[in-house]
This record gives structure tokens, sequence and C-alpha cells, in this order.
């Protein structure tokens, strides 16, 4: 028994990651590449449209991680807005779901997430998508990082608040207005 134990680990290293955890490493992998905080409105190729990778907003980081686990969140909310468009934020006039920048606001994302049945309390863990009310009454969303705040048990946040996306210790930084885990 004892010399299949080797092999046996072998097979454990080579398990599929979490999708949570797909969706954290996703999220890091965005560092250094989306570098410009860009909140244009763009015309995207829908579905599957996207600026250029080194551009984005907060919301993007969300949206180019769920992509890698196959999610297109702007189909995904586009088509939730269609058939519930009641149930969504209206504040930004819009009359009708617009599947350019829908999917790019933090407040539909939280609509969304919710309708899903995607909202959580307690602990946040690895992949867990939090978003924020920042002074002014901004809007801002992130994603959990598997990696821990040396010393402490707080996960560190990937998320672009200007500068692109950062993997930094924000998580307690601004006062928080959803937690959601896919």
């Amino acid at each position: 028994m004892m010399r299949f134990a080797p092999v046996l680990l072998g097979l454990l290293a080579l398990a599929p990651a979490s999708i949570h955890q797909m969706i954290a490493a996703a999220a890091v992998s965005q560092v250094g590449v989306n570098t410009i905080y860009d909140p244009s409105y763009v015309v995207l190729r829908y579905p599957g449209g996207d600026l250029p990778r080194e551009r984005g907003v907060c919301a993007d980081v969300v949206i180019r991680a769920f992509r890698s686990i196959g999610v297109d969140l702007q189909r995904e909310v586009h088509e939730d807005m269609r058939a519930n468009f009641s149930a969504y934020p209206h504040s930004w006039g819009l009359r009708a779901p617009d599947s350019n920048i829908d999917h790019r606001r933090v407040p539909n994302l939280m609509t969304f997430f919710t309708r899903r049945g995607k909202k959580v309390e307690g602990a946040f863990e690895t992949g867990d998508i939090v978003a924020w009310r920042l002074q002014g009454g901004y809007f801002h969303i992130g994603i959990v990082a598997e990696e821990v705040v040396p010393g402490t048990t707080r996960h560190y946040m990937v998320h672009n608040i200007g500068q692109g996306a950062q993997k930094e210790d924000v998580l307690n930084a601004f006062a928080i207005i959803g937690h959601y885990r896919w």
C-alpha cells in the first residue's frame, strides 16, 4: 500500500484548481497588464466584447476574471436586464439595457449577483467578489486573491481604483456594501 503513496500525491498535485481559485488567479494575472484606468463609454462587440487589455475600470477586473471560467458577464447581465429591466438601478437615465456598458457598472453587477443568489455573508474566501462604497458615494468592486496579507488572516484584493489592476491590502479600506461568491 505504501508504494502507491507517491502516485497518489502526484495525482493530488494535478488536481484542477477550484473555480474560486481560477477566478482569483485570473484577477491576479491582470496586475501589470491592465495599467490604465479608462471609464470611457466604448461600443463593444456582443457577446464577448472587451476593451483593450491594458485599459479598464474596477468592473473590468471582474468581467475578465469571469471570462476565464467561461462566464461572459456582458451577455449574462444584458440578458437578465432585458428580461428584468425594472429590477436594475436606473441611475444613468437609460430606458433600455445597453450591452456596451451595463456590465461595467458596479450597481448592475451587484444586482445581477444578488438576483443569481450569489450574495453571501461571513468570512471572505478566495475568488469572492467584494463591492464597496467609496468616500464621495462612488461604487467600487474587486476580487479576493488567494494570497493572505503576511501576519494576518486577511486576503489581498485585486481591483482597479485608478492605476490599473492592483493586488493590495484594501479589503477593509472602504465601506463594504456587497459580498458575493460564484
